[in-house]
């Protein structure tokens, strides 16, 4: 068995794409019920407390995780999920939009936009300099002007943004 980009015959099996969702699930649902427990699940005078219906939720997200996990891992079918050339694929956009998410709150939505347009155009689009730059510099004002000017909603903003006094 070659293992080459584009071997169509390597990568994760279904089965254990399943039972890692369901125990990522089941793992939410653990948090969640810890969260619940710890401001409260029961009844007080003003009716249920803060924890009463997540608590449940977290119950039956946990309970049927698990089932899901037993059921992919016994009966789930052992074909191939991806490639490992698809899923690379994927991880190009998974991972520049996680990092997005993770800078927005230290240096604003705006130009954390501006950059990912710009790395998307050029690293898969491959577009030109200039094309890139006008529309990763466009977009980022034509939604502040939408957002903050028409609509009156702030979004979060860097400290540029700050500086400027946007």
């Amino acid at each position: 068995m070659s293992n080459s980009p584009n071997d169509s015959s390597s990568g994760p099996r279904q089965h254990l794409v399943e039972v890692g969702v369901a125990a990522f699930m089941a793992l939410l649902g653990v948090i969640t019920v810890i969260g619940s427990l710890q401001v409260g699940i029961g009844w007080g005078a003003e009716g249920p407390k803060s924890g009463f219906f997540p608590f449940w939720i977290g119950l039956i997200v946990v309970a049927t995780s698990l089932y899901n996990l037993v059921r992919a891992y016994t009966h789930g079918s052992r074909k191939l999920f991806a490639n490992w050339h698809e899923l690379t694929q994927v991880l190009k956009v998974v991972l520049p939009l996680t990092i997005y998410v993770g800078v927005i709150p230290w240096i604003g939505i705006y130009i954390a936009s501006a950059l990912l347009i710009a790395g998307f155009m050029r690293w898969i689009g491959r577009y030109s300099w200039l094309l890139t730059l006008t529309i990763s510099i466009a977009l980022p004002v034509v939604t502040y002007i939408t957002f903050e000017m028409w609509f009156l909603v702030p979004l979060p903003k860097g400290p540029l943004e700050d500086l400027l006094g946007l």
